[in-house]
């Protein structure tokens, strides 16, 4: 899983609030939130957003499910044929053998 990192210069921050006129205590406080918030996000999104690669594994195993799922329909598919071609014989050897005994009895 990826890592997402920001990277954000508090340091610098600091110094651009300072230059502003922000007094350095509450530049040094608005830095320390702003990298809080900012590592937040990165929490947030490792979390809980599928990346790109993400999707592409999820597709990858969604079609190796698919095939594997087809081999099995397969297989069932053509043990019914063999178990309905059982039954039609059998069916038909009884019919015969019923039109046989009707045949000599009657």
């Amino acid at each position: 899983m990826t890592q997402h990192v920001i990277t954000f210069d508090t340091l610098q921050y600091v110094k651009r609030l300072k230059a502003a006129g922000v007094p350095e205590k509450q530049a040094e406080v608005q830095a320390t939130l702003e990298k809080k918030q900012t590592d937040d996000i990165c929490a947030f999104i490792d979390s809980s957003l599928a990346t790109k690669q993400d999707i592409r594994e999820l597709e990858l195993t969604t079609r190796r499910d698919i095939r594997e799922l087809e081999l099995k329909i397969d297989l069932v598919r053509k043990d019914l044929l063999i178990k309905l071609s059982c039954i039609t014989g059998s069916m038909m050897a009884v019919a015969v053998a019923m039109l046989d005994y009707l045949i000599k009895f009657h």
